[in-house]
């Protein structure tokens, strides 16, 4: 039952701005606020002028926009806005906004995929709205009812179907995020902030190809500066950074992509290995569904464990590493064949091992994202 003005909920809401379901709009006055927004409430803007679609062999990852965008307005005093579908435009902000001082802002990564029925997918986006969710709570911004943000996702894609290329080594990133507008420079929980989603037509994630090997430069600095560490792996040769953490130099990710290890290990059994989700590893939605896959084949020890430098060099060295390779969203599946790592060029020979279980992986998830296998996994857009 909603609180009465003068009882003591809406004294409190009064008195200290709590964020609860009511606002205040003045003494003794209440509003009732929308704590969620709703699908069947969506406003759809359509573009006018519809721009031309680009080639689907040609595509350099996230710099092509499809016609149309999402957008739901939310504050303090009114909560939730009315979610609006419109044709892709800039965003005005004040230059105060806590997401461009404070980086109070989030983001997710999904795809939607044409499959071999030309049927549109999305791949478990469920469990992309249970990690946004998650990060909003952490990060302080407001919550919102993941099944209406994923139907109303789902409306975008349907209205810019025609985006998703028709190729089977291509898809429509899908990008959600949530950001802080809070027109203040205090730190401080933002009464303020924009959930938008727009939509990239791509191809392979990185410019060598969708499956060739990539070499690492290990870093054991700070994460933080991402981009700068990337610029020095690219000026030691490397095309990403493989992070290092403490003393012992756990290995963590590579650059944004979670790490899998398969190898024999200490106890000389057949071991697909990645870190465990401790608060510093990401907790990758292909990751998962790699572990899944792998659990239900049954055919060798799967775990969730930490991993150090001095492991992987010893295991080198006793010729017990089989392949190591990268995952995520955007490349699904990337080999690893060199990592630099103090000033020693270390080799994986993964390419030489096949690579057979990084190639099945991939495989497997190709098919469940493009139709050629069903699976609860995906999501039919239309």
């Amino acid at each position: 039952m909603a609180s009465q003005p003068g009882s003591a909920e809406a004294r409190a809401c009064q008195d200290c701005n709590h964020e609860c379901s009511l606002s205040c709009s003045g003494p003794g006055e209440l509003k009732q606020m929308a704590e969620t927004f709703k699908a069947k409430d969506l406003i759809i803007t359509r573009a006018t002028i519809l721009k031309e679609k680009p080639d689907p062999n040609n595509l350099v990852f996230g710099t092509v926009f499809t016609d149309h965008m999402l957008i739901v307005e939310w504050s303090l005093k009114f909560g939730w806005e009315k979610p609006q579908i419109k044709p892709l435009e800039n965003l005005s902000l004040h230059p105060g906004s806590s997401a461009l001082h404070y980086a109070v802002e989030l983001f997710e990564g999904m795809k939607a995929y044409r499959g071999v029925d030309e049927k549109i997918r999305l791949f478990r986006p469920d469990l992309n709205m249970d990690r946004m969710l998650r990060s909003a709570t952490r990060i302080t911004l407001p919550g919102f009812d993941k099944k209406e943000l994923l139907k109303c996702i789902q409306e975008l894609v349907k209205l810019d179907k025609e985006w998703v290329p028709y190729s089977t080594s291509a898809s429509l990133y899908v990008r959600p995020t949530l950001i802080g507008t809070e027109p203040s420079l205090g730190v401080k929980k933002p009464t303020k902030a924009l959930l938008f989603v727009i939509l990239s037509p791509v191809g392979p994630y990185f410019s060598s190809g969708s499956f060739n090997p990539v070499s690492l430069w290990a870093n054991p600095n700070n994460y933080g500066a991402s981009i700068f560490a990337q610029n020095e792996a690219l000026h030691h040769g490397c095309q990403q950074v493989l992070w290092l953490y403490g003393e012992d130099h756990q290995i963590t990710e590579v650059g944004t992509m979670n790490l899998f290890l398969y190898w024999i290990n200490e106890d000389g059994e057949d071991e697909l290995a990645t870190p465990p989700l401790d608060g510093i590893i990401l907790p990758g939605v292909t990751r998962q569904s790699i572990l899944d896959l792998a659990h239900k084949w049954d055919e060798l020890k799967v775990t969730e464990r930490y991993l150090t430098m001095n492991d992987l060099i010893v295991a080198l060295k006793e010729n017990r590493v089989k392949e190591m390779f990268g995952c995520g969203t955007a490349c699904v599946v990337c080999p690893v064949s060199d990592v630099l790592y103090k000033g020693e060029n270390i080799h994986i020979p993964t390419m030489e091992n096949g690579p057979k279980l990084a190639t099945r992986i991939l495989n497997q998830l190709n098919d469940i994202q493009y139709g050629r296998e069903e699976s609860d996994w995906t999501i039919l857009v239309s």
